[in-house]
């Protein structure tokens, strides 16, 4: 059993906790090991306070009452599910809705473009989705569905990524981790592996979207204060992923070869990370690489060496997204943010935790 970190500890009482039955995980489409069968899942746990007061309500949104096993609900994937990340969040919302037997779940995928993820919730409306469950690729851009959606009093819950609109207006909540906590906890991680000093890299995530936005702040804003003998040397975005992880790795190790740290704003461009160093003739741990995310493959990785430390963001959204939802269906006010707890991994516990990673 992985210990939260001590910020999540001091932040927030652990309230509200929701058993993930995640089961039938598929498979990475480019690793062997990634997916494995996601029946023991680390629950999500929800902090106190998390957000605003509760104040967004059924009436004051204007929405109408209506059953969830006879409704219909629309789920919006935003990226390919190459990356377990993903895999585990429909995974997750997928099986919680069998569990409670909601009969009528629309899910998409916008295969990481935009405009068809528009395009898609534009669909789960005209097919008459009475609630919308969306993981947004973009946090700009989502006025035309938010027009459409406001017409019908349609309830939306935005989950790990948020969308720049007005909450209990536009939608609902949001319901996801602090991710400037999150780039804090990787401060004080590579703070700890390179033992205050430095030259460190970031491989930034895709542009666009409050993640890499506040995992990039909350990395540089700990690291000035916690150690000031660590310097940012090199930055460019990796995209989320594994290759360009690699790739954008591949250039580093040419281009500042004095850089002895890494810090990658998720798993997957961590692990593209750790594929270009090996191929560099690397030794593991001579550059020290802290992620975010929590994946198996990753977490894998910290005993062998190769990753330091790893922030861990729980993708198993389903049972509190339904249970958000019903809660606000019954009349019960709901806070802008539902933040939860995250985990973390390093030298400790990894051996020990990696089966309850996804």
């Amino acid at each position: 059993m992985t210990v939260p970190s001590r910020r999540g500890v001091r932040a927030a009482a652990l309230v509200a906790v929701l058993t993930v039955a995640a089961a039938g995980c598929a498979k990475s489409e480019d690793d062997k090991q990634a997916g494995a069968q996601d029946t023991q899942g680390q629950q999500q746990v929800v902090q106190t306070p998390s957000g605003s007061a509760p104040s967004c309500t059924l009436s004051k949104f204007g929405a109408q009452k209506f059953d969830l096993k006879s409704g219909t609900v629309g789920f919006s994937q935003s990226e390919k599910e190459a990356n377990p990340f993903r895999i585990a969040e429909t995974a997750s919302i997928k099986s919680e809705a069998k569990k409670l037997g909601i009969g009528h779940l629309k899910a998409t995928n916008g295969q990481s473009q935009f405009n068809k993820q528009i395009s898609d919730v534009q669909q789960l409306i005209a097919q008459g989705a009475q609630a919308l469950i969306i993981a947004p690729l973009n946090s700009d851009g989502w006025e035309p569905v938010l027009q459409q959606a406001s017409a019908k009093h349609i309830p939306i819950i935005t989950v790990d990524r948020q969308i720049n609109a007005t909450a209990c207006k536009d939608y609902v909540t949001f319901i996801g981790s602090n991710f400037y906590e999150q780039g804090k906890r990787a401060a004080d991680q590579m703070v700890k592996a390179l033992g205050g000093k430095g030259n460190v890299a970031i491989l930034l995530g895709a542009s666009g979207n409050n993640v890499t936005t506040d995992r990039t702040n909350g990395f540089k804003d700990e690291l000035k204060k916690a150690a000031p003998g660590i310097k940012i040397t090199f930055q460019q975005t990796a995209e989320f992923t594994r290759e360009k992880g690699q790739q954008v790795t591949e250039q580093l190790i040419q281009s500042n070869p004095d850089v002895n740290g890494l810090y990658a704003e998720n798993d997957e461009m961590g692990l593209g990370a750790v594929t270009a160093l090996k191929g560099a003739g690397k030794k593991a741990g001579q550059i020290k690489i802290v992620t975010v995310d929590g994946t198996r493959n990753a977490v894998s990785q910290i005993p062998g060496g190769w990753i330091s430390a790893v922030i861990e963001s729980n993708p198993r959204f389903g049972p509190l997204a339904f249970q958000t939802l019903t809660n606000f269906l019954n009349g019960q006010a709901i806070p802008d943010k539902v933040i939860i707890t995250d985990r973390e991994y390093d030298a400790s516990n990894a051996r020990q935790s990696v089966s309850s990673a996804f």
